[in-house]
């Protein structure tokens, strides 16, 4: 199954996340089909950058988004 999921980048307690689509067996910091945008928790408000037009080709093609990542695509208007 296909994913759209957060990889964590930066440092020890620094969190960056990009935003993937995955194979649901890779591990979550591991191999991943596509980078479809990135967010940082860290800025006051959080920094969210997506791909719109990556984000619903993904999402046409049957990728499931996690929560979080459904919850940022929401606040970005990537869905409704």
């Amino acid at each position: 199954m296909v994913k759209m999921r957060l990889r964590r980048m930066g440092a020890k307690k620094a969190p960056f996340y990009r935003v993937v689509v995955a194979d649901s067996r890779y591990p979550r910091d591991g191999r991943f089909i596509d980078e479809i945008g990135t967010y940082n928790p860290l800025t006051n408000p959080s920094e969210i950058k997506i791909d719109a037009e990556k984000a619903q080709k993904w999402l046409k093609n049957g990728a499931q988004p996690t929560d979080t990542v459904k919850k940022l695509l929401k606040v970005s208007g990537v869905i409704d």
